[in-house]
């Protein structure tokens, strides 16, 4: 797996990550995954359930994320940006009506058949003044500052890209190797 690789401003804040891993799997397959947004709660060790709000199901839904960190729980409202198979799927992320992040993950075949390199990234979109108030949000709901978001978001890309692979290369019927 590759690591989360940061992109700094000059102000010295982390405004995006991503992360890659090789998925023994087509893209085909990793993306049928991947755009079901209720399996999201198998993978990333933040968001703990997914609620895909009536009416606004199909290839570009809008859910409800709940998530967790700690004792802290929070709600988040997702709308399905780019669902473009098999290729990209990405979603916007805000809470109180303010733009949090943009979450997504690009597949792209390695030229061995059957395999799919998949890069999770992250871009912050907490700018200016309606920012400022989202941090602050931030820290109120999940714990976290700035920089302790990058932290847990560079490790959980990791957790759920790891969880991802193993969920899809896992036969149906046959346990995920354990580690």
């Amino acid at each position: 797996m590759k690591p989360a690789t940061p992109q700094d401003s000059t102000s010295g804040r982390t405004w995006t990550l991503r992360t890659s891993v090789v998925v023994a799997a087509p893209p085909a397959e990793v993306f049928a995954a991947l755009s079901d947004v209720r399996q999201m709660p198998r993978w990333s060790p933040e968001c703990v359930a997914v609620l895909v709000v009536k009416g606004r199901r199909g290839p570009r839904p809008v859910f409800v994320g709940c998530n967790r960190n700690g004792f802290r729980y929070w709600f988040t409202l997702c709308r399905v940006v780019r669902s473009d198979a098999p290729g990209e799927f990405a979603f916007l992320v805000s809470i109180a009506g303010l733009p949090l992040a943009t979450w997504g993950f690009r597949l792209r075949p390695t030229g061995d058949p059957g395999r799919t390199e998949v890069t999770q990234y992250w871009h912050d979109l907490r700018l200016g003044r309606r920012g400022r108030i989202a941090d602050l949000l931030g820290r109120v709901a999940a714990g976290t500052s700035p920089e302790a978001r990058v932290r847990t978001n560079r490790a959980g890309m990791v957790t759920t890209l790891r969880r991802l692979q193993e969920s899809v290369e896992t036969a149906p019927g046959e346990a995920p190797p354990s580690g």
